[in-house]
């Protein structure tokens, strides 16, 4: 790694982990958080949830954990160039998205519904507080206490958005801990931000789902190259590669283009946020938090990234065929968690017992926070499409997908 810049996060001035530990001999703080994070449940189960295609729909589309491996080769890249730590920004990408759903946003939202309609003074699901419930509470891996025992500055990175009424829980549980800058106000009444680190992680998320989903929307055959020609970001690549290759044939012209977009958008975030570093000028991780955001895209680029997200809504989240199964999907989902809150026993013993803890008996103050129906949105929340799917033919006798 190279030597860090005075605003990047140095791994020796953390501010530690809930539960202290003594330091590794041969690894930093950030190191071992990644580490933990590869090694965890959570993390391979990340392979069977889906992304923007149904996990039996394709052996090549990208998967939740496919996804989050681009999203740490692309910041890891940028944060060399940057000076700051390549080690936290990696912990981040490869943490941000643990706490999905099965079958993505469609299960994310059927299950917001769920604990919405069962308690309407609940705060529903929001996959990012989930991924941060993942790390702190839900992996059981060690003797001395629940979660993954991160540092701070990978949670921080993790609770990328949070509700107010969600940062007010956290914050009274853990004060002036992660969901506090969700509250904070600095100068002129501006949100707090998170680290340099965490904001490139949250940029390099959406560079690399705006390319992969291309990649899988021509894939599948929902989207085609000549559609593409109207988004121009796209389109201005897709004829910069045919000038240099004419005969190019489809699958070949697709990756070269979609490549030369992704190195465009990788190194204008890197003069964009150079510009913004010169002009605001921190000289800490502490004044980071004072600056408007700062790891970012030149205005031309934002807006053409822009365009395109707008255009993958329209044409691939929205298609028909997507709509179709986001449809099964949720009911999946909605009808998993209505047999589940019905007939507890139905879950596997360490999560049923859970239900017994919330009322008294062994180990009741670790749970005196949660609700019935948030046990069940753990266990849900952690199943993997194709467990969730047999799952429901198991309890409802059909098969949801044809």
């Amino acid at each position: 790694m190279n030597q860090l810049a005075s605003y990047a996060c140095d791994p020796a001035a953390s501010r530690g982990r809930l539960h202290p530990e003594t330091p590794a001999p041969t690894r930093s703080a950030f190191q071992r958080d990644r580490d933990r994070v590869v090694h965890s449940t959570a993390f391979r189960r990340l392979v069977y949830k889906t992304q923007v295609f149904l996990n039996h729909e394709g052996d090549l589309f990208r998967t939740r954990l496919t996804h989050s491996l681009e999203v740490a080769q692309l910041g890891r890249s940028i944060a060399r160039s940057l000076s700051l730590n390549e080690d936290l920004v990696e912990a981040i990408a490869l943490a941000h998205d643990l706490g999905h759903t099965p079958f993505g946003h469609a299960g994310q939202d059927a299950l917001n519904g769920c604990l919405k309609a069962h308690d309407r003074d609940s705060a529903g699901f929001e996959h990012n507080l989930q991924s941060l419930r993942v790390v702190d509470k839900l992996e059981e891996r060690y003797p001395g206490h629940d979660g993954l025992n991160l540092s701070f500055e990978t949670r921080e990175g993790i609770l990328k958005h949070c509700s107010r009424r969600n940062a007010q829980r956290i914050e009274a549980a853990e004060p002036g801990g992660v969901a506090q800058r969700f509250l904070a106000r600095g100068p002129g009444l501006q949100a707090l931000q998170p680290s340099l680190e965490a904001q490139l992680a949250n940029l390099a998320d959406e560079i690399a789902y705006n390319a992969h989903d291309i990649d899988d929307g021509v894939r599948s055959g929902l989207l085609t190259l000549e559609q593409l020609e109207e988004v121009e970001l796209f389109d201005q690549y897709r004829r910069e590669t045919l000038a240099q290759y004419p005969a190019l044939p489809g699958r070949r012209l697709l990756f070269e283009t979609i490549r030369r977009m992704l190195s465009a958008q990788v190194y204008d975030v890197m003069d964009a946020t150079n510009t913004a570093l010169r002009q605001s000028a921190p000289d800490s991780v502490e004044a980071v938090r004072h600056c408007p955001p700062l790891v970012c895209f030149s205005e031309d680029m934002g807006r053409r990234s822009s365009v395109l997200k707008r255009f993958l809504l329209q044409n691939l989240y929205r298609h028909p065929q997507v709509v179709e199964t986001t449809g099964t999907a949720q009911q999946v989902v909605s009808e998993l968690f209505a047999v589940y809150m019905a007939d507890p026993s139905q879950m596997p013993p360490a999560h049923a017992d859970r239900f017994d803890r919330l009322d008294g008996g062994p180990d009741a103050r670790a749970w005196r926070q949660a609700k019935p129906e948030r046990v069940v949105a753990d266990y849900l929340a952690g199943m993997t499409d194709r467990f969730a799917t047999k799952e429901h033919e198991r309890l409802h006798g059909r098969t949801s997908f044809a």
